[in-house]
């Protein structure tokens, strides 16, 4: 967020907390781009806050709470506020668990802790707001479609984006296939705490193969992740990495340092097509 919304963010943030009787003396900024996260202090309870339709920021709480009583590695929404999002002007914000560091977790922990996720996910009904993983690719093709979206994008590394995302192995693009994922699950959304590996950032919750969440891992967790399709989580591994390229390149994008990062996935999916 910008700076004025920021601060927006922080005012919304303590204004809720001291409704529902937390003390807040200090506040935190541990993230700040398209959402912010805050981590209020003595009461140690971790706000999340977004703009726009709050219904996303409720459907992440709802399917927190479901993951969490069907034994999933994520985390808790705080047990001292009510399980929804709260409203604060045009801010939607929603209050989780604020975990200690644990360990660093290895390429095991982080496969063993991805198909923990996963197996649970098969216990829970996806709600009907969750999309399927091909209407997350299908948004960064309209990206590429619309220059006025992403004014500057290169030619060259448009038409690279646009090859890459039209070409979906048959198992992604299966509307009717695969099961309740992440959407996410990189190591930014992988926290080490005291209570072993947990994931965070549930709004990106999709349906599809459980391969498509594992592209997200770095590729040293493939063989810590039992059973899967390692040839199919290959070909989805350039599949996300073009999706999540052409978001860099959206005119309204706000992840800090976006356009290196750009530059640096496309490096990326430059070498794994030569490499094939």
């Amino acid at each position: 967020m910008r700076e004025p919304d920021l601060r927006r963010a922080i005012a919304a943030a303590r204004s809720v907390a001291a409704s529902a009787g937390l003390a807040v003396e200090d506040v935190v900024v541990l993230q700040s781009s398209a959402k912010v996260a805050l981590r209020l202090l003595p009461c140690d309870v971790l706000a999340r806050v977004s703009a726009g339709d709050p219904r996303a920021a409720q459907l992440e709480v709802d399917l927190a709470h479901a993951l969490v009583d069907a034994g999933c590695p994520v985390a808790r929404p705080d047990p001292r506020l009510e399980s929804r999002a709260y409203r604060e002007d045009d801010l939607a914000i929603t209050w989780w668990t604020f975990y200690t560091a644990g360990a660093a977790l290895s390429a095991g922990d982080y496969g063993h802790a991805l198909r923990r996720l996963h197996l649970g996910m098969r216990g829970v009904e996806p709600p009907a707001a969750v999309p399927h993983a091909l209407d997350r690719i299908e948004s960064a093709r309209r990206l590429l479609d619309d220059r006025d979206l992403t004014p500057e994008l290169p030619d060259e590394e448009r038409g690279l984006l646009t090859r890459v995302l039209g070409e979906l192995p048959a198992e992604l693009a299966d509307r009717g296939g695969g099961q309740l994922l992440h959407g996410e699950p990189h190591a930014g959304n992988l926290l080490a705490t005291a209570h072993g590996p947990l994931f965070i950032d549930l709004e990106t919750c999709c349906r599809g193969p459980v391969e498509f969440d594992l592209a997200h891992a770095p590729p040293a967790v493939d063989e810590h992740y039992p059973g899967a399709d390692l040839a199919l989580a290959r070909r989805c591994r350039l599949v996300v990495l073009a999706m999540v390229t052409t978001w860099r390149w959206d005119r309204d994008d706000q992840l800090p340092d976006g356009r290196r990062l750009a530059a640096e996935w496309l490096a990326q999916i430059r070498t794994m097509l030569a490499v094939g």
